[in-house]
């Protein structure tokens, strides 16, 4: 492809891995948004695989190639300079380094002014994820669709589920203008974060979902944080510590339409792991909350 604008002329069953058919490029001059792939889960405290991810993402998001895309009506890509940048690169013999070159990699992207969209990999990627963003947008709202909280006791090492805690102990995240959804497990402390329970969510529904998150966030800089385990197994087999009784699809992808008037900085899509998906459900689905989020970025750029 010869424009970094426009769909790509593929059949959607062919060519090579990118996410949605965008340009494999590390040249971000012009470009708006980066997609990059984090393929990292040994961090996970369960069954391993979101490693693989970011691959099973880049070959679901073919699907949306070619049309004007849903809920939208409109190419994003007509609007928005969108590039695959590949994946983080770190040597698996020194996994002390991950941390680091993932923030050192992502503030790269970062410095050039480009919005970095990050598909992983376990959840333990959002902590370089969000110190990279918060040095350049400061304390950020953090918005977390999720079944878990991710605030348990910071023990050092890596762990993807106390990637909060570090974070809110840090001040990358502003904790009160910070919410999670879908919450269906009990940790020790919410650090003053606002949750929305699974059995609340359904009550609220999505229009209701999006309303707290609104009033929530405000107009602080916010950072979308989306574990695919917020989405009932039913929906999403393919993560490492699957809860029963979460979010639908749908509502969850409303709920995200709804906020397009936020000011989002940046998002990760993580704990896709595909050797416990079937047929590629898992992974549809979280092409489909970046393809919605792709969808937010361009209506705010027209």
């Amino acid at each position: 492809m010869g424009d970094l604008h426009g769909g790509s002329r593929e059949p959607t069953y062919s060519g090579a891995l990118s996410f949605m058919r965008r340009r494999f490029s590390r040249d971000l001059k012009g470009v708006d948004v980066a997609i990059w792939g984090v393929p990292f889960d040994a961090a996970t405290s369960n069954r391993p695989g979101a490693r693989f991810g970011p691959q099973a993402m880049r070959r679901a998001s073919a699907i949306f190639n070619g049309d004007p895309q849903f809920p939208s009506g409109h190419d994003p890509f007509a609007t928005l300079a969108v590039v695959d940048w590949g994946d983080c690169s770190f040597d698996f013999r020194h996994l002390e380094r991950v941390p680091e070159l993932i923030q050192a990699q992502a503030a790269e992207i970062l410095a050039t002014g480009t919005h970095l969209i990050t598909l992983g990999g376990d959840h333990s990627i959002a902590l370089p994820l969000l110190r990279a963003h918060a040095q350049i947008h400061g304390p950020l709202a953090l918005v977390q669709f999720d079944a878990h909280q991710d605030t348990w006791k910071d023990g050092g090492g890596q762990s993807h589920g106390a990637f909060v805690t570090r974070a809110k102990a840090e001040g990358a995240i502003d904790t009160h203008r910070s919410i999670q959804i879908g919450v269906r497990t009990i940790a020790p402390n919410d650090f003053g974060i606002e949750i929305i329970d699974a059995h609340e969510a359904r009550g609220l529904g999505a229009a209701g979902i999006a309303r707290r998150i609104r009033e929530r966030v405000g107009n602080a800089p916010a950072y979308l944080s989306f574990d695919i385990d917020a989405l009932d197994p039913a929906f999403a087999p393919g993560t490492g510590t699957p809860v029963i009784g979460g979010l639908a699809s749908v509502d969850a992808l409303l709920a995200l339409w709804e906020l397009r008037d936020l000011d989002w900085r940046g998002m990760d899509l993580v704990e896709v792991s595909p050797p416990y998906d079937h047929a590629d459900i898992t992974a549809l689905a979280g092409a489909a909350v970046v393809q919605h989020y792709l969808q937010i970025l361009a209506e705010k750029s027209r």
